[in-house]
């Protein structure tokens, strides 16, 4: 069964433009109810939180409205990260949870995640089946069968103190100067506590949403801010988040970034070392950097690649037993803790490495010397396929020839945004540059 609606990540777009309406989003919310609530009892419930966006406050009314009117229970998180979802509905034994998110995109995205009742993200065949039920009828539930909706005053301090219990039993962050860039979205209050009450100095950034500015000039795609702080405060590590604190980048004491994959590497090692790392193996996606592949294969330990997304690197964890994953962009998953990527607890478990080997930052950000990466976007109108263009073939086959053996190539549509992506590793920069260039020309002409 096909999708349309959805993405790799649940269903994103503009705010009140197709598929993020307020009218699909009560579509949406009660096919999911019609889906889940299977067997005409009153007793299911859905979790629904959000980040800071202006149109958040919409979708969480329209998908109110769509799930109690086919009889599910709905639960009202506010403003929690995206990982509180996941934990809260297994925590509060509900039949879904619902995430209103755009994670690192600005304020005029957004998007509808799905967890299940274990807390994992829907499958893509479940979401295949909502879909089916979106495009068809939902038949309302009598009167007397309509859910009811409540608002959930302490989402937050639970995650809270679920994300304080995964640090070691006994440490604490005293004497460390932490500057914590919130991104103004959905861990502005609760990634500042948790620090402050482990113990650390807390210098806080992106902390002060208003409804347009999440991402914007902050978080872990635009560290710039953020690392100026932790160089003019003489701060020992920067930690930023996402819009829904899925993801994370570190900052060292002297403001460089360290991405996803060096935090991996750090993990993986850590983990190996302590013999707690399932299997000997590490899984990240196909954009991951040869850098880390290397790095692991002298420790003897294995990389196992998949496609773009965190919930497909979670399903060849859940599969095989594995227990670290992630993504280069920062998702960073540990399933001893956690069903999905968790900015929050990745910055902790940094934070311990710090604390237990008495190392600064930016010994512990440079595990792998990374393969010169190059990725450059190419934006296409609704209904084109560039990729599918003779001269575009023409131009990714000749550049995978003169690659061989020397680097590797990647071209895909972005799942969340009418991108087409081209990625290419190599230690030659000139034929790096020309090979991704010449593929961007390529799809730009098609566009």
């Amino acid at each position: 069964m096909t999708r349309k609606l959805f993405g790799t990540d649940g269903v994103r777009g503009k705010a009140n433009t197709f598929p993020m309406t307020a009218e699909m989003a009560l579509k949406i919310g009660a096919a999911a109810g019609r889906y889940f609530r299977n067997d005409g009892s009153n007793g299911h419930r859905v979790v629904i939180g959000k980040d800071t966006r202006l149109s958040g406050y919409m979708f969480e009314n329209a998908l109110t409205a769509g799930l109690t009117s086919t009889g599910m229970n709905v639960l009202l998180l506010g403003p929690v990260p995206t990982p509180a979802v996941g934990l809260l509905t297994t925590s509060m034994r509900a039949d879904l949870g619902i995430m209103i998110s755009a994670s690192h995109n600005p304020h005029h995205d957004n998007g509808i995640k799905f967890f299940g009742p274990d807390g994992f993200k829907l499958s893509d065949e479940a979401e295949a089946e909502i879909e089916a039920i979106i495009s068809g009828s939902v038949e309302p539930v009598k009167a007397q069968n309509i859910g009811r909706a409540k608002r959930i005053d302490d989402g937050r301090f639970r995650y809270a103190e679920r994300i304080k219990s995964t640090f070691p039993s006994g440490m604490r962050l005293d004497g460390l100067k932490v500057v914590i860039d919130c991104a103004n979205g959905a861990a502005y209050r609760v990634a500042p506590e948790v620090l402050w009450e482990l113990g650390a100095t807390v210098i806080p950034v992106g902390v002060d949403p208003n409804g347009y500015n999440i991402n914007e000039g902050c978080g872990s795609t635009n560290t710039a801010a953020a690392a100026a702080k932790v160089v003019s405060e003489g701060a020992h590590v920067g930690i930023c988040l996402d819009g829904d604190a899925d993801r994370v980048m570190i900052l060292d004491e002297n403001g460089e970034v360290a991405d996803g994959d060096q935090l991996m590497a750090l993990m993986a090692g850590r983990w190996a070392d302590q013999e707690r790392l399932n299997g000997g193996t590490l899984v990240a996606t196909v954009m991951s950097n040869l850098g880390l592949e290397r790095y692991l294969d002298g420790r003897g330990l294995r990389l196992e690649r998949t496609a773009v997304g965190d919930r497909y690197v979670v399903e060849a964890m859940r599969a095989n037993g594995w227990n670290l994953g992630g993504e280069q962009s920062g998702h960073i998953v540990m399933t001893d803790y956690a069903t999905t990527g968790d900015g929050l607890l990745a910055g902790l478990q940094f934070l311990a490495a710090m604390v237990e080997t008495g190392k600064p930052a930016s010994a512990l950000t440079k595990s792998f010397e990374t393969v010169p990466q190059m990725l450059k976007n190419v934006r296409y109108a609704a209904g084109q396929d560039p990729l599918g263009a003779a001269l575009v073939q023409k131009s990714i086959a000749d550049a995978e020839a003169k690659l061989q053996g020397k680097g590797r190539l990647l071209i895909r549509k972005s799942g969340t945004e009418p991108l087409i992506r081209v990625m290419a590793e190599c230690e030659d920069d000139t034929l790096l540059a020309q090979v991704v260039d010449g593929i961007v020309a390529e799809v730009e002409a098609a566009v």
